[in-house]
């Protein structure tokens, strides 16, 4: 069988288990990161803070999760949280494994990962804003809370954005890590292709092809984004 009847969506091809596979992936690495937003500007804003216990717990929490390997944490979270849960339910009598939901592991271990790395990049575009920006807002009677929405978060979204643009890149492509607990991402689906049909080459080429199309993809957009925020300036 030829590369383009493997690959086509006739019968015996897995053009469409691959397409199906490729969206898994990237709503995988969309939710991760949308998750690992949340707590990246939480341990930021924990990190900018008067509080030394805040501080010390986000340091804590982005010192250990850029030192450790990603997949440690996909593995503590599936196989740890599964242990948790079957202890929990043999309390009311199950017996057997009991596994957690293989997506939800996914955004949960790559939520927390970029969370750390996000953590950075938004204390760093926080500390690079000017100050007189922020006197300014202050002295036309703006409260904090209306300086935060108008002023600062997007100043520190503006400054942000090619920092987040990396960690994007970086999330969706350890978003094939997440495979080891058994979700048919783009890379599980191109194994299981290359294992069927013996013909390894075509299908992880074929893997390849689609993540460099959605990393070119987001490479443009975040470009088109960046453009667009800095509007007006030099």
């Amino acid at each position: 069988m030829s590369a383009l009847t493997l690959l086509g969506f006739g019968a015996g091809g897995w053009g469409a288990a691959l397409l199906a596979a490729a969206a898994t992936t990237l709503a995988l690495a969309l939710c991760g990161f949308a998750a690992g937003a949340v707590l990246g500007a939480a341990a930021a804003a924990a990190k900018l803070s008067g509080a030394a216990p805040l501080r010390a717990l986000a340091d804590v929490y982005t010192t250990v999760l850029r030192g450790v390997p990603d997949l440690l944490v996909i593995y503590l979270l599936y196989f740890g949280g599964s242990t948790a849960l079957g202890t929990v339910a043999g309390w009311f009598g199950a017996t057997g494994f009991v596994g957690l939901p293989a997506f939800g592991v996914g955004v949960a271990a790559l939520g927390i990962i970029s969370g750390a790395y996000q953590a950075e990049v938004f204390r760093g575009a926080t500390l690079a804003l000017d100050r007189g920006q922020l006197e300014a807002a202050r002295a036309v009677g703006m409260h904090r809370g209306l300086m935060l929405r108008r002023v600062v978060a997007p100043l520190v979204a503006r400054t942000a954005l090619p920092g987040l643009g990396n960690v994007w890149q970086i999330l969706l492509k350890d978003s094939a890590l997440v495979s080891v607990t058994g979700l048919v991402e783009l890379l599980r689906q191109a194994q299981v292709g290359a294992g069927s049909t013996r013909q390894p080459f075509t299908f992880y080429l074929a893997a390849g092809a689609l993540y460099l199309a959605i990393t070119s993809l987001s490479t443009w957009g975040f470009s088109r984004a960046e453009t667009r925020a800095r509007r007006g300036l030099p």
